[in-house]
């Protein structure tokens, strides 16, 4: 995991002026790297624990579909607005540059219970608490939120009940 850190690159000033965005997409360049992030984060109790998966637009699909082959586990998507069809549940949610908002199949929510959260980075917690509002709402059981890495001086994981599991801090 040494390695890890080495392959998230810093982009300043993206999406906007001063946003300092971590890009984790050279992991999945790494094989080798890639294979021992999903399986430290396959073996998280988190994710034991939980019925199934939930994984966030869009990186969060990259990881969660790894650890849900790992582990045997459903996942099911929280997309972008316009992106699902079917019957769906939208929360609106605060980013660091904008507003946005996340979708899930209604449906989906109806076959499990309990939930661990994937996605890739953990900034100010607008996106998981999004997808948190959106399972309170239907009485689901969130375990917690497994990521590759986590901003800690945005303090994201405060808004969280839950345990936040990160791969790297930054």
């Amino acid at each position: 995991m040494k390695k890890l850190k080495e392959l998230i690159s810093t982009y300043k000033d993206f999406p906007k002026k001063g946003i300092n965005f971590k890009d984790v997409l050279e992991i999945i360049q790494e094989p080798e790297v890639f294979n021992e992030l999903i399986l430290k984060m396959s073996a998280s109790q988190i994710l034991k624990q939980s019925e199934a998966i939930i994984s966030i637009d869009a990186r969060g699909f990259i990881f969660g579909s790894a650890i849900a082959l790992k582990s045997s586990k459903p996942m099911i998507v929280a997309r972008k607005p316009g992106k699902l069809p079917g019957e769906i549940v939208t929360e609106k949610y605060n980013l660091e540059y904008g507003e946005n908002s996340l979708s899930i199949q209604k449906n989906s929510l109806r076959k499990y219970n309990s939930f661990a959260i994937v996605d890739d980075l953990l900034a100010t917690g607008g996106t998981v608490e999004c997808v948190a509002n959106l399972l309170n709402r239907y009485d689901k059981k969130i375990f917690g939120l497994l990521t590759v890495v986590e901003l800690v001086g945005l303090k994201g994981r405060r808004k969280f009940n839950f345990p936040v599991e990160s791969s790297v801090s930054f």
